[in-house]
């Protein structure tokens, strides 16, 4: 844990998160109450002792081999939320603790196909997610954008069936979705398979970010911006591995997604303190500092603030060009931007004199 007057100061910092999955801030407590609820079955614990009880499966959660082995435990996860509510439920708990973070602004991403895959209706999703939002904003002021993501392991025709529901229900248009993604396995599955739908989006003035360089090598960011015309990079922690491209994404401002407690746990990196921070800081690379699935990996969005400090020894001024840079490289409005970039003045003048 941070020494209190730094853990303090990393608490008031206001924050933009940019990558949360919201499926994977469903806690094991919250995984049990629905599985109940909605008579779902979990896997037996007499074939995986994980299922045990909401404790059991939070140890579980500690010992990630992969990026695949995750995912098989998200997908499971998943599977219990089935009724608008249950979506609604999710988001605002994620929003609760969010907002206790310090987090002002949250973008965050959901699988639509994972669910329709299983009957759920896409709408479901929305409404729920959507519901959760609105709650959150009255309740915590804190606003958010929602960020679809197409699942990489399966094919774009799959893909772009659910675009194109999001399309026809005016989703883009109206704001319900501020921007598309992508997410799930990335080795072996490149950017590129998903062109045609990003050049879909592109065409329509729609945002568009991906995962890349997190298991992939630095091609996947590459070929993400060339190719499908990304305006994020989410993870992107390959990008050390080519200095022309790093210099690029310095130059044109394009922001990238950290997650450092993820890449531990899924086992990218041994520690905290070989991620890129302190090269992207000194390249002038522009990124923000996330959970990405924090019930998953033992850590929310504070948690990681405070591992990078430990790690690095950031400065102050380090700490208000990240601040500055994540609400620069949100997906907000102008207006939306300005106050928080005033709520950043403020606590600028809070800890000036603060001893880092």
């Amino acid at each position: 844990m941070c020494k209190s007057n730094v853990h303090q100061f990393l608490q008031d910092l206001p924050k933009c998160e940019h990558h949360l999955h919201i499926e994977g801030s469903l806690s094991p407590t919250l995984l049990f109450k629905l599985a109940k609820a909605n008579n779902v079955p979990l896997p037996d614990p007499s074939f995986d002792a994980s299922f045990e009880s909401p404790e059991t499966l939070e140890s579980r959660y500690e010992r990630f081999t992969s990026l695949n082995d995750f995912l098989h435990y998200y997908f499971i996860g998943m599977s219990v939320l089935v009724n608008e509510s249950d979506f609604e439920s999710l988001a605002y708990e994620y929003f609760t603790r969010a907002h206790k973070d310090g987090v002002h602004h949250a973008e965050i991403f959901f699988d639509p196909q994972a669910h329709t895959h299983r009957g759920i209706k896409y709408e479901t999703v929305v409404k729920g997610l959507v519901a959760g939002q609105k709650r959150a904003e009255k309740d915590f002021g804190l606003t958010s954008k929602l960020i679809l993501c197409f699942l990489r392991h399966l094919s774009e025709t799959d893909a772009n069936v659910t675009y194109q529901e999001a399309v026809v229900l005016g989703h883009f248009s109206n704001g319900t979705v501020a921007g598309i993604g992508l997410d799930s396995s990335e080795v072996g599955f490149p950017p590129e398979i998903f062109r045609e739908v990003y050049a879909s989006a592109e065409q329509a003035g729609i945002r568009r970010t991906a995962h890349a360089g997190e298991e992939g090598d630095s091609t996947y960011i590459s070929k993400a911006l060339d190719i499908c015309k990304t305006q994020r990079i989410d993870h992107g922690i390959r990008l050390v591995d080519d200095e022309a491209l790093l210099q690029r994404v310095a130059e044109e401002k394009i922001l990238v997604t950290l997650c450092p407690l993820s890449n531990v746990r899924l086992r990218c990196v041994t520690k905290v303190a070989e991620l890129p921070v302190r090269k992207f800081l000194d390249s002038g690379v522009r990124f923000s500092i996330n959970s990405d699935d924090p019930a998953y990996f033992g850590g929310y969005i504070l948690d990681n603030y405070c591992a990078v400090q430990e790690s690095f020894g950031l400065s102050f001024q380090d700490w208000k060009f990240i601040a500055t840079a994540a609400i620069e490289g949100s997906w907000c409005d102008d207006e939306r931007k300005q106050v928080l970039l005033k709520n950043v003045d403020t606590w600028v003048e809070k800890y000036k004199d603060i001893k880092l």
